[in-house]
Formats: structure tokens, sequence, C-alpha cells
């Protein structure tokens, strides 16, 4: 199994706020925020990492190699319009098998991911499992309801309510990847987008939840999940 990082982001309302440094390098309690997400990974076992960064982000591939030398690192270097399109910019390095997905920006204890690609392994007919959590603190989370065998029914408005929210990491099968032309006709914008559109079609979400993860996008996000990190992932 693969795992594909999406880091194209700038962290342009981290910027205005006068934070200096491309999105995946944003420091939380000492450490970049890419740092979070691969100790994750380096926690699961699996080792081979795709990953797109923006073209006019600095450091993110050179901190990677250097600070990660045990993982093997794919680098995709374009500016995306979209999340959505940052991961089809990712599919031709995850043909053949299942893979992982995260975003950069999701900050969890370590052994959370392990545990939930472990229960995915038991979601093999699934076209999708997404980690989900109770904890809300996004400004626009999404929402997804799940039913009592897990698949998931709805997502966004409809599944407002649920109190179960998108953590930032899935576990996909590459055949989503055929609904890419579809998709950009449809003028999908977002990652988000894209998956309501996998539910319409038709496609096996199931929903797993997970511990708590914290979205870091905003500058009070930094503080929230610093205080989450210093207290060992438990508050």
């Amino acid at each position: 199994m693969k795992v594909a990082i999406i880091a194209a982001g700038l962290g342009e309302r981290l910027r205005r706020s006068g934070v200096p440094h491309a999105k995946p390098l944003v420091p939380v309690a000492g450490r970049p925020l890419i740092d979070y997400v691969l100790g994750a990974v380096a926690a699961t076992g699996l080792r081979e990492i795709a990953c797109i960064v923006n073209e006019a982000s600095q450091g993110i591939e050179e901190h990677c190699r250097s600070h990660w030398p045990d993982l093997e690192f794919a680098f995709v270097r374009r500016t995306t319009p979209s999340s959505m399109e940052s991961v089809f910019a990712l599919s031709p390095l995850l043909a053949g098998d299942r893979f992982v997905l995260l975003t950069v920006d999701a900050v969890f204890a370590p052994p959370t991911l392990r545990r939930f690609v472990v229960a995915t392994e038991c979601l093999r007919s699934a076209d999708g499992v997404l980690a989900l959590s109770a904890f809300v603190d996004d400004e626009k989370p999404l929402w997804a309801q799940v039913a009592a065998g897990g698949r998931i029914t709805a997502l966004g408005p409809a599944a407002k309510g649920s109190g179960l929210v998108t953590a930032g990491f899935y576990v996909f099968d590459p055949v989503i990847f055929e609904e890419i032309g579809a998709a950009r006709a449809a003028g999908y914008t977002a990652l988000r987008q894209f998956l309501g559109h996998l539910l319409k079609r038709g496609y096996r979400l199931h929903g797993k939840r997970v511990a708590k993860s914290v979205d870091v996008d905003r500058p009070g996000d930094i503080a929230v999940a610093e205080a989450f990190v210093r207290s060992g992932f438990t508050a």
C-alpha cells in the first residue's frame, strides 16, 4: 500500500497573519506540520510516499528527505487550483493497489493512522474508507452520516447533525480515478466535492471513527494543535 500526501497549499490565511512558512513547514509545538503526518506514516510501517508540493514552495522536499531517510519519496511539484486536482495529479503514482491519502494540515496522535489502516483491511470491498472524528473545530467541516453497517449515506450539509466530520485521512481504491473526467466536467473544485460525487455515483464509501484530529488552517488552529500535542494527544 502506498501513501499520498497533499502538501501543495501555501497556507494563505496563515501567511496573512504573519506566518512566513509554506504550510507544510508551519511549526506546531516545535515541529513542522508535515512531520506529524510523516511520523504517523512511519508508525504504520508503510514506506512509499507520493507527495505533491506547490511550485512556489521551498525546502519541503529537502526537509522530508533529510529528516525521514527511511521513507521513499516521489515528489510532484505542481501548482494546482484545488485539493481535488492535487489528488488527481498524484494518480499516475498510485495505480495498482489501495492507497492512504492524507492532507498535510491534520494533527493527530501517531498510532491513530496505524489503527485506521488496520481497520480498513476488514473493508476490502469498499472503494473508499473515510476517517471520521467527533472533534469539530473547523469553520467548514465536512459532515458525514453513517449507517449501522458503516456505509456513508450522506456528506456535507445533508449530514449535519451526525456529530461526525472527516478527519483528514482516507484509504481509497484507485478505481476512484475513473471519475476524473466526470468530476472535471461537473466543475468541481475541491476534494470534498469529489467525495460527494463518488457517493452520488454509487461508489462504496465507508466511515471509520478515529481519535481526535486537529485541522490547522487558521492562526488560532495552531494554538489548538499545540495544546493537543503538549497534552500527549489526550486533551
